[in-house]
């Protein structure tokens, strides 16, 4: 038995590090380009990776924070934005807004699962636990598109973005009900809200808009 927990802890952190990858090179790149400097591009990242999970932490009164207790990801964070920002530069390569949109949509999907697990090891009511995943998936995006000076990404493009997240949280809460292992309820999650958020952009969805 404390061999499956601890394969299921390892699992956890392995996804809380994707995650934290996928959010930190959504805020690189968006900060390329912005064409801000070397210390911004780290900035903007490090507020994208880490800042809707530290949110969480401070919500649910856990200490230390995530990053505190895994500096693994610190080093990787910043690893990969001195890489990536060197193969930019040498390649040249061109960072459009529709590129930043899917490694934005992993990391949404991949922080949900984390933020609603976290929740219900912290015995939190259901409803809160969604939104606890929720936020951690989303607020390190509001974060980085302030940063640089746009309207979070959450709340302009009319595409549905928190609902896929607050979707994917109930799938992770109903499965997680079912007596089923960790994985599933993750996977189970990922699934719907990464399938939802890449099915609105595809399919062009739109929520529901002010008229002028």
């Amino acid at each position: 038995m404390s061999a499956i927990q601890s394969w299921g802890d390892t699992l956890r952190l392995l996804v809380e590090l994707l995650a934290t990858a996928a959010f930190a090179l959504s805020g690189l790149m968006e900060a390329a380009r912005k064409k801000l400097d070397a210390v911004g591009v780290c900035v903007v990242a490090f507020l994208a990776a880490f800042g809707g999970g530290t949110l969480r932490d401070l919500l649910l009164d856990q200490r230390p924070f995530f990053w505190v207790q895994h500096t693994e990801m610190l080093w990787a964070v910043l690893a990969l934005c001195v890489l990536a920002m060197g193969f930019m530069r040498q390649r040249h390569f061109e960072i459009t807004e529709k590129t930043i949109l899917w490694p934005d949509a992993l990391g949404l999907g991949l922080f949900t699962a984390t933020g609603v697990h976290h929740a219900l090891q912290s015995f939190m009511p259901l409803v809160v636990a969604v939104l606890m995943g929720l936020i951690t998936g989303v607020f390190g995006g509001v974060l980085r598109d302030m940063v640089c000076n746009e309207i979070p990404t959450a709340f302009k493009d009319h595409h549905p973005y928190a609902v896929c997240s607050f979707a994917g949280g109930w799938t992770y809460v109903a499965i997680w009900s079912l007596d089923t292992p960790g994985w599933v309820a993750l996977l189970g999650c990922l699934i719907v809200t990464v399938g939802l958020r890449a099915l609105a952009l595809w399919y062009n969805w739109r929520l529901p808009a002010w008229r002028a």
